[in-house]
């Protein structure tokens, strides 16, 4: 489930991913992105954190299919968070980071421990 943790009048978006990941939060995370471009962001900043997230818990095609969106819609994201406590993510986050980088040249993406909430957000706000 993904919950957002802070609501900003801006382009950023900060959101929570509690237990498993699922198709209605594909949905609203998608939505979430949407509604920030309709509002007229030229480009949306994300802070992901997932530090209670379970991997087990997760409906992998919900989890290709919000990649699948992400993808499509490169050119309107600027920063990205990931804030967790997780080897496996941190060691993938310089991975993701390249093809960003590579699909949107101004994007930048970094991991943060959850210690350093308050850096994630300054970094995407």
């Amino acid at each position: 489930m993904i919950e957002q943790l802070k609501t900003f009048a801006n382009n950023t978006l900060a959101v929570e991913v509690v237990n498993g990941f699922t198709e209605a939060d594909e949905k609203l995370g998608a939505k979430l992105i949407q509604n920030k471009l309709n509002e007229g962001c030229d480009h949306v900043n994300i802070l992901i954190k997932v530090d209670e997230a379970e991997l087990s818990e997760s409906d992998i095609k919900a989890l290709f299919e919000e990649s699948k969106f992400l993808l499509n819609n490169v050119q309107h994201l600027e920063r990205i968070a990931v804030v967790g406590d997780s080897k496996w993510l941190k060691s993938l986050v310089p991975v993701d980071r390249f093809f960003f980088k590579q699909m949107n040249h101004s994007g930048e993406e970094k991991y943060f421990e959850t210690s350093q909430l308050n850096e994630a957000l300054a970094f995407v706000n």
